[in-house]
């Protein structure tokens, strides 16, 4: 399960090199490939010094994200982490997405950094699990709303065709369905939750861990049932921040397009959306490879100097991804030298 249930001293059982330098590797080889097809010589001198400092702005957007999401867990939490502690869970957690295969995610780092930071393990599955279930509400409502727009602009670009099209709709229909299926779980009936977790525990190569997640699934149950008491100001406020964090993940990719060249901000904020759900499906480790790609299917034709649509997918994913990396590693390596010091100490 990617909620990361199974408790382990080794948090870099979550890291795999060969994914990390995969991830790297599938980036930087797709950012070189637009670069090398629509670079032009002299393109830098287009550069418009007045609409540069949006690049600052866009720094700023993506810290911000970080501070939104850390704040939701610090929230979910009932503040039994602290500030710094919440922050590098968020940081640990995009890490592990970004070197992880997208079936995957860094939900079991997340659970496992919760989990070190003086959570219980249910405790800290069932805030995983509910912050995952606040994402899919806010896709779930923000379907629609890219739906209706699509009546007015063209939020799929018309170049990935029919089958593109067809695509994009079934992705709309799966998230809308998982959104349905989560809700129905921590929302409605916590107790499937357990049965599920402890059906999985079944099988023959986890069968030794049953009795004790046994205990935590009945944390995790415990827990959700919790969140259902809560006044719906807790949920809305929940919401709120993780809402928050997705508009400035969304907006990241507009502002960096706006910072070289004018463009229909409207549309390239639609598209931004768009294309951030198509992200979530992209098999890659941290979707690397693919996002750039899409960057370039939905943005590109927005971009009217040509030239600059790969200093455009250049600047974004440096800050939307190699800044991730950098702090992610750190926050990381913090738990995995405790790991190392725990270990020592208990032998």
């Amino acid at each position: 399960m990617s909620s990361g249930i199974i408790n382990t001293t080794e948090p870099q059982n979550f890291i795999s090199k060969k994914y990390l330098f995969l991830s790297i590797g599938l980036s930087i080889a797709t950012m070189a490939g637009v670069i090398w097809y629509t670079y032009t010589p002299g393109v830098l001198d287009h550069l418009a010094p007045k609409r540069l400092p949006g690049l600052a702005i866009a720094v700023i957007v993506s810290f911000l994200r970080i501070w939104f999401s850390a704040s939701k867990i610090r929230f979910l939490s009932e503040k039994q982490i602290g500030w710094l502690a919440s922050f590098r869970v968020v940081l640990a957690w995009d890490f592990t997405s970004a070197v992880s295969p997208s079936t995957i995610g860094g939900a079991p780092m997340a659970t496992y950094a919760m989990n070190k930071e003086g959570m219980k393990l249910g405790s800290a599955t069932a805030i995983v699990l509910y912050g995952v279930l606040l994402d899919q509400i806010w896709f779930a409502l923000a379907i629609p709303i890219l739906l209706i727009a699509g009546i007015f602009y063209e939020v799929v670009p018309p170049e990935i065709g029919l089958v593109g099209e067809a695509s994009m709709l079934l992705l709309y229909a799966g998230l809308l369905s998982y959104a349905g299926v989560l809700a129905y779980g921590v929302l409605i009936n916590p107790a499937a939750i357990k049965k599920v977790v402890l059906f999985v525990f079944k099988l023959p190569f986890l069968r030794k861990y049953r009795d004790k997640i046994g205990e935590e699934a009945e944390n995790l149950e415990e827990y959700a049932h919790q969140m259902r008491k809560k006044p719906a100001s807790f949920l809305f406020k929940a919401f709120f921040l993780s809402t928050m964090s997705w508009i400035c993940r969304i907006a990241l990719a507009t502002i960096v397009v706006l910072s070289l060249l004018p463009a229909d901000e409207i549309l390239s904020l639609l598209r931004s959306l768009s294309m951030n759900l198509a992200f979530l499906v992209v098999p890659t480790p941290g979707g690397s490879g693919g996002v750039e790609g899409l960057f370039v299917l939905f943005q590109g034709p927005l971009i009217e100097r040509k030239s600059f649509i790969g200093l455009a997918v250049f600047l974004w994913r440096i800050i939307s991804y190699y800044i991730s990396i950098a702090l992610g590693m750190m926050a990381t390596t913090w738990y995995i030298n405790r790991s190392v010091v725990e270990s020592k100490i208990k032998d």
